[in-house]
């Protein structure tokens, strides 16, 4: 119970920087690919090897120490691939073209600056009309990352919780994730709308889907467990196998594509390897 504020503290963390996103797409010259590339790339390795090395196989050690080898190994599967399952749902029930995890091809990007064009330069009805669907697609943008979001917070929250190094790493690599997504919710709202304060607004708003994920798993603990109590081993060792499964998602389906979509060479396996390599060290050295 003693980690509370330091669970909380690297939500928001996490959390904030889809903020951060939204400055880079507005303060930098131009959008560094290779950079995101790489970011998301070494995020992707982070969570991997965090989730097979550290989290399920602790898991799996401590169901197994409380509901027998063959029980134990089946929960710690069945939250893996629950996790997989919740994240994979709340997939499903985005459009493909709201959703922050969907590269826009290139003809999308194309229309995307047709459009801001449109809007900057002409007037009447069509503009109007551009402008209309590009907010609707930056307010879609920033509902599909706070949903995204909020699974996210409460995984970050409750891993802090039990150990703050994994935490930490766990919050960095959400926080890299996170900066192309402020870029994706920031940029159609502000060529829609031409107010930068709003679009800053909606990607910052998007993110505090973390903390609020937070603030409800200490809510239920709050509730559940009398003062002073930690949570059950086993609890925490489910919500481990359940962490587990959503990062592989994440890792696989969202930033190891986007990873190599941004990219122009190999800065994407580089990234991945780095990620790695720092989870491992950061793991003996902590």
């Amino acid at each position: 119970m003693e980690n509370v504020w330091m669970a909380f503290g690297l939500t928001l963390f996490a959390g904030m920087s889809t903020g951060i996103g939204s400055l880079i797409a507005f303060f930098a010259p131009r959008t560094n690919h290779r950079f995101l590339a790489s970011a998301t790339g070494f995020s992707a390795g982070v969570m991997l090897y965090i989730s097979f090395v550290e989290m399920f196989p602790e898991a799996n050690r401590v169901l197994i120490e409380y509901y027998g080898d063959t029980m134990g190994q089946w929960l710690n599967v069945a939250g893996f691939f629950g996790g997989i399952l919740l994240i994979g749902a709340i997939d499903l029930l985005i459009p493909a073209s709201e959703n922050p995890h969907e590269r826009p091809s290139e003809s999308d990007r194309l229309a995307l600056r047709n459009d801001a064009a449109h809007g900057d330069k002409a007037g009447g009805a069509a503009a109007q009309q551009s402008s209309s669907r590009l907010l609707r697609t930056g307010i879609f943008t920033a509902l599909a990352v706070t949903i995204h979001n909020f699974p996210e917070g409460l995984a970050t929250f409750v891993a802090a919780l039990h150990d703050p190094g994994t935490g930490l790493a766990i919050a960095v690599a959400i926080a890299l994730h996170n900066i192309p997504e402020g870029i994706s919710v920031a940029v159609p709202i502000y060529f829609a709308t031409g107010n930068r304060r709003r679009a800053l607004l909606y990607s910052f708003a998007s993110g505090l889907a973390e903390p609020v994920g937070a603030a409800v798993a200490y809510v239920i603990m709050r509730l559940f467990l009398s003062e002073g109590q930690a949570f059950p081993a086993q609890f925490m060792a489910f919500t481990f196998s359940i962490v587990a499964g959503i990062m592989v998602y994440i890792s696989l389906d969202e930033l190891i594509p986007a990873s190599h979509s941004y990219g122009e060479g190999h800065e994407s396996i580089i990234g991945l390897v780095a990620g790695m390599a720092v989870m491992a060290i950061t793991l003996i050295v902590m």
